[in-house]
């Protein structure tokens, strides 16, 4: 029996995420799929579309998630998870995340994965278009009231040894006046 075969008698020729029974085919979880069943779902394209292309996500089709996070299939409860936690600042996944229960081996299974599409997806630049790096020393370009802080960090001010936001491409993190504070990507330039 193929994969396509054994994923159709599986989920009875229906989207393992979403339920429909158009447009069928048979998505490998990446990175390290073998290809087998064990390794993959049946999807339909609407969904096989907004996985692949972030940008082209419609948060109300994911609803569906509310149902098919509950599958006992290990595959299925990855690509839920995933799904999930990249839409989780739209508020109810966030809710949905958190009752979604997931075994070591399988949480460890999705987590490896989304940490390596985020951290391959995320490039800081700054003002000029240049990548940013942590460690580097960067520049403000502007005056910047830090909220909190009641100061003011002064243009030309710079900031040595900063971090780089994991999940945002737009923030850095450095120490200015010995205060560790959150700067705007568009704020600084790259210095050296």
């Amino acid at each position: 029996m193929t994969t396509e075969n054994t994923l159709h008698a599986r989920s009875e020729s229906k989207c393992e995420l979403c339920s429909s029974t158009e447009n069928l085919i048979t998505y490998e979880i990446p990175p390290n799929s073998d290809g087998s069943a064990d390794q993959s779902i049946l999807i339909c394209n609407t969904c096989h579309e907004q996985i692949e292309n972030p940008d082209k996500v419609n948060i109300h089709h994911w609803r569906c998630l509310n149902d098919s996070m509950w599958s006992q299939i290990p595959a299925v409860q990855v690509m839920a998870w995933r799904m999930l936690t990249r839409l989780k600042d739209e508020g109810w996944p966030q809710d949905l995340l958190d009752m979604l229960y997931l075994d070591d081996q399988t949480l460890d299974w999705a987590k490896q994965t989304e940490a390596n599409d985020i951290a391959d997806s995320i490039q800081h630049l700054d003002s000029n278009g240049v990548l940013l790096e942590a460690g580097d020393t960067v520049t403000l370009i502007k005056d910047l009231n830090v909220k909190g802080a009641n100061f003011t960090a002064k243009r030309g001010t710079a900031v040595r040894g900063i971090s780089l936001a994991a999940d945002n491409s737009e923030q850095i993190e450095g120490r200015v006046n010995d205060q560790k504070i959150v700067i705007l990507t568009k704020f600084v330039k790259k210095t050296g």
